[in-house]
């Protein structure tokens, strides 16, 4: 394992672990109004984009291309976790989650075009 994705693995895992620990704690705050229903909603997309990168690293440092899987696992356990705070956030959640996706889909789209265009001139 290449200590630089090994670190990164244990920064997702730890992040992921303190974001739904918090969210826990604060569960009954989050469902008290309907702004922090959304708000809990985003945080859960936010665990989204944590466990989607850290199954992504993972499955890159076990030689695996990372597919729709990754996806549906990230997301499945990011609605499990929005839907122990309330309903709602289950909905904004995965609304939240789509966009997250779309962004990080277009932000590789970048990274790798930038990299092809760096290896074709050498």
């Amino acid at each position: 394992m290449a200590s630089g994705a090994g670190s990164s693995m244990l920064y997702s895992f730890l992040l992921f672990t303190v974001i739904l620990s918090l969210q826990e704690m604060y569960r009954s705050k989050l469902a008290s109004t309907e702004l922090f229903t959304i708000l809990g909603g985003f945080i859960s997309s936010l665990l989204f984009l944590v466990l989607l990168t850290l199954i992504g690293n993972y499955q890159e440092t076990c030689g695996m291309k990372t597919g729709w899987g990754a996806v549906i696992i990230a997301e499945a356990v990011a609605l499990i976790a929005a839907g122990t705070v309330h309903r709602v956030c289950i909905t904004t959640c995965f609304l939240f989650s789509a966009g997250l996706l779309y962004e990080v889909n277009k932000l590789s789209g970048v990274i790798l075009s930038k990299s092809d265009s760096k290896t074709r001139r050498y």
